[in-house]
């Protein structure tokens, strides 16, 4: 009798002594914390919609919570130093346009991060083209125009830009490059400022991003004068590209992409891609933002590895040729 209760007992002790440990275990990504998505540029501009449209989708089809954290400044290089810095667990995600990524780098003496190496690349997300806009108020009515107005004033029209390095603001030197003219480059702290700024007739003209501009073209808020997509695009059917105005070699896309601290674990990496591409083509988001102009490109992270380098070597190329910097 004895001899039972002790062995009853001690099997009970047993059960209790691992209850601790059980409990212990972490939960399943990402259940343990919010998933934070690191936009180093303010709220409103394009990065920070493909941030805000990809968090619930990823939240729907993961499980967790994910959140918004924008983190501007110094062109997004700010952002990018925090997430190289976080650890590679699948709690911190990078939503960047292609600044941070390929052009930064060149304006920036000691980014705090290496672009080639501190990020395991996810995906690009979607691709758009930029658009010459003016104010409604401007007197220009076509790029022949500007270009005649540029050439008369050197060095007088203003165009605004989301940032140093960014691709409105390398576009418009490439336009002048390749037009042969100048003009005063306006940066500001992400493309919703830049915007607001546009619209009120405190700059000249910029190359903003598709979706960006076409409700305020739509509402004759801004007039269009070209796209910089090597075909018109759906939603401005009636706006020439600049290669059909007379400017060449002015094809360019903005993109945003997604990546994470480098090191992330094999299956932890293949689940998110696979999940950022499933999100992105969403019927309802598909639709959503083809409707605002981006094209979904949702490659593999070694497209986006060769993609970044191509583009890497692209606007290394224009920035060292003009002697472009972050000043």
């Amino acid at each position: 009798m004895y001899r039972r209760q002790s062995l009853v007992l001690a099997a009970a002790a047993l059960a209790t002594a691992t209850l601790p440990v059980a409990f212990a275990q972490p939960a399943a990504w990402p259940a343990e914390r919010p998933v934070t998505m690191v936009v180093p540029f303010p709220p409103g501009g394009s990065t920070d919609q493909i941030a805000r449209t990809l968090a619930p989708k990823l939240q729907e089809k993961l499980g967790g919570s994910f959140i918004i954290d924008n983190k501007p400044g110094a062109t997004g290089t700010i952002g990018a130093g925090i997430v190289k810095r976080a650890a590679p667990d699948g709690y911190t995600l990078f939503v960047s346009s292609l600044g941070p990524f390929v052009i930064a780098p060149h304006l920036i003496k000691n980014v705090p991060y290496d672009p080639g190496k501190d990020f395991d690349l996810l995906t690009v997300a979607v691709q758009a083209p930029n658009v010459l806009v003016v104010p409604a108020a401007s007197p220009v009515k076509s790029v022949g125009e500007l270009v005649a107005r540029l050439q008369a004033q050197p060095g007088k029209m203003t165009f605004a830009s989301s940032g140093n390095g960014s691709s409105d603001h390398l576009t418009a030197e490439l336009f002048w490059l390749q037009t042969g003219t100048s003009g005063i480059h306006v940066p500001y702290k992400g493309g919703g400022p830049a915007m607001s700024d546009l619209l009120g007739g405190q700059v000249d003209a910029s190359f903003q991003n598709i979706n960006s501009v076409v409700p305020h073209v739509k509402t004759g808020k801004l007039r269009a004068l070209a796209v910089t997509s090597a075909k018109r695009s759906t939603l401005l059917p009636e706006v020439p590209t600049l290669g059909e105005a007379g400017v060449k070699g002015v094809d360019v896309y903005s993109w945003q992409a997604v990546a994470a601290p480098r090191g992330l674990p094999a299956d932890l990496k293949a689940k998110l891609h696979a999940a950022i591409v499933a999100s992105l083509n969403d019927p309802a988001v598909k639709a959503k933002l083809e409707a605002v102009g981006f094209e979904i490109v949702a490659n593999t992270p070694e497209q986006f590895a060769q993609y970044q380098a191509s583009e890497f070597a692209r606007w290394k190329s224009l920035i060292e040729s003009r002697k472009i910097t972050a000043d």
